[in-house]
């Protein structure tokens, strides 16, 4: 059974220490039965006073999922799964054109820029990812306080070698403006022809592959680019759905898995996955990969290419982000690539809870954080209201209906 103790919290901060005991932590560094502590929103290396205390015997808990990529306002757009496969990511959005004239994409892309944010934040916390980059130019529904989840801002991005204007900055320019010590991201070698095979090398001689670059896709990367990617500190991000869509392959993740230098992402439903979930599914189907080091791209690996050691797993000072799941016994890993969203018992960000199966709503409650009946593809969930605030979103998000 599980409970609830500890009196009501007095203020802001006090509510956000908790002492989550009882439960199998699983990070990186392995898996571990104990508690987890967290004050001021951020994992605590001993109890906090005034904690919180909940019990989740059975159940696991994992870091907050991290998504690498996704076009945060374009998930309301429907997946035209008929379309077909192109030798190159620029011939299929040229040919693609037409379509968003069709009623339905037409529709899709005019709702208010706010809701399209707000839509695809809902998205992505539903299943556990707790930051998702975008990769398009800044919202700013994002810097709004009650947004689903972080959407890093100190990232420099451009579309891709050929698209700019319209699609983002020139590669040279936003690559030499990218913050210190921040990461770039840019839709590279995103093909199987001849044109995304060369992007690499072209890039390099732009001066803008560097330690901090951060490839999105990379279907066309040989492997001797792998190597250089790899020796010079770079990383790439694989979407394998949204490949397999557009370009009929994906790429072999191995190599760059061993070397710690891939991350997972979505690339948004108009394209890729329902949600970071079920793209960790993909990369099951496409790959040797164990699912431990399928975990790691959505954790401690994607960190580390995001640059945020505050991220992506639970020691004491990183960021009290963290998924609730029953624990099913076994291989904790496992367990999670088996998961859907509605599986999910709780999602947590800095210590708050967000998402909560109702047999643990008085956590809410005591957290001092109003929630709201809702179901989640048929189960019953308890939300922070403040996820509800734009109910425009609500109503683009299928399967999420307010009770």
């Amino acid at each position: 059974m599980k409970s609830v103790s500890s009196r009501p919290p007095s203020s802001p901060s006090a509510a956000a220490s908790l002492e989550i005991r009882g439960a199998r932590i699983a990070t990186a560094g392995g898996v571990r039965e104990g508690s987890l502590w967290v004050r001021e929103g951020l994992v605590a290396p001993s109890p906090p006073p005034d904690a919180l205390a909940v019990d989740l015997p059975g159940h696991l808990v994992f870091p907050g999922l991290i998504n690498l990529h996704d076009h945060l306002t374009l998930n309301a757009i429907p997946n035209p799964a008929t379309f077909g496969a192109r030798p190159n990511s620029y011939a299929w959005i040229e040919e693609f054109q037409p379509f968003f004239h069709e009623p339905s994409f037409a529709a899709a892309r005019s709702r208010p820029e706010r809701e399209r944010a707000w839509h695809g934040g809902l998205k992505n916390l539903l299943a556990g990812t707790t930051v998702a980059v975008h990769h398009d130019p800044w919202c700013a529904a994002f810097d709004e306080p009650d947004f689903p989840l972080e959407v890093p801002r100190r990232v420099g991005w451009a579309h891709s070698l050929r698209l700019s204007g319209d699609y983002g900055p020139a590669v040279p320019a936003a690559f030499h403006a990218t913050p210190r010590g921040a990461p770039f991201f840019i839709h590279l070698a995103e093909g199987t022809d001849e044109v995304a095979g060369s992007e690499l090398a072209e890039l390099d001689v732009l001066g803008a592959l560097g330690a901090n670059t951060v490839l999105v896709h990379g279907t066309g990367l040989s492997p001797e680019d792998v190597v250089r990617v790899v020796t010079r500190g770079a990383g790439v991000v694989w979407c394998p759905a949204s490949n397999l869509l557009t370009l009929g392959a994906t790429l072999v993740p191995r190599p760059l898995v061993d070397a710690g230098r891939l991350a997972l992402g979505t690339d948004s439903r108009f394209t890729g996955s329902r949600d970071l979930l079920a793209e960790m599914k993909v990369a099951a189907a496409q790959s040797d990969l164990a699912p431990c080091e399928i975990v790691r791209l959505v954790t401690g690996d994607a960190a580390r290419l995001l640059r945020r050691p505050d991220l992506g797993g639970l020691s004491p000072g990183q960021r009290a982000d963290f998924v609730v799941l029953p624990d099913p016994g076994g291989d904790p890993w496992e367990a999670l690539l088996r998961a859907s969203r509605a599986d999910l018992a709780a999602i947590v960000r800095g210590g708050r809870p967000r998402v909560v199966d109702p047999a643990l709503a008085k956590w809410i409650e005591r957290s001092g954080v109003p929630f709201s009946a809702v179901r989640l593809d048929g189960r019953p969930k308890a939300l922070a209201s403040a996820l509800l605030s734009v109910p425009g979103a609500v109503l683009l998000e299928p399967g999420l209906e307010i009770s």
